[in-house]
């Protein structure tokens, strides 16, 4: 057991729950952890899981400032609708970008799983994106990435990250009731 992957994994799983619970702090918490797992990525040979955390790490300043801008009384993030046709816009630019960065990453390196590695990768940023913008379907996107993204763990024996996952699944399913109710009270 690597005991840095554990406290990567802890703190990941901070910021999500932070996250669910609509509570600004998961940004620099979610800062901390995406630099964590850019090492534990490399390390393991999986480079654009590596890149991701990198653009994590932008797009965790992005939301935090953002979520910043439009706090309720309560001092939660307020819910915000998501058009269906920017959904689908999103959707085609991450399979586009999946396809792009699947091929340079089966082209030029090493890595173990290219092709399934650079479409979580992709889906994983519009996501990310989605949460900054604090859309419900956020969490939807979450719980199908991360889902495969376990069995991608497991079979790289990254078995904390892969538990951690599992744990995510079920924090998005939380989270996703829980802005649903957000959205409807």
């Amino acid at each position: 057991m690597s005991w840095f992957e554990l406290f990567a994994a802890l703190i990941s799983a901070w910021g999500v729950w932070l996250t669910a619970r609509r509570r600004p702090w998961c940004w620099p918490v979610g800062l901390a952890s995406v630099i964590a797992y850019a090492w534990i990525f490399i390390d393991a040979k999986l480079y654009s899981d590596a890149l991701l955390q990198l653009a994590f790490a932008a797009l965790i300043v992005y939301g935090w400032h953002r979520w910043l801008r439009h706090l309720g009384d309560d001092g939660r993030v307020r819910v915000a609708a998501l058009p269906p046709k920017q959904a689908a816009l999103h959707l085609s630019i991450g399979a586009i970008g999946a396809i792009a960065l699947g091929a340079a990453m089966h082209r030029w390196t090493d890595a173990a799983l290219p092709w399934l590695d650079a479409a979580l990768t992709a889906f994983s940023l519009v996501a990310q994106w989605w949460q900054g913008r604090r859309h419900i379907a956020a969490w939807w996107l979450w719980i199908v990435v991360d889902v495969i993204y376990v069995g991608e763990y497991v079979y790289k024996s990254l078995l904390i990250t892969s538990v951690l996952y599992a744990g995510f699944v079920v924090l998005a399913m939380i989270g996703a009731r829980s802005w649903q109710r957000a959205r409807e009270g």
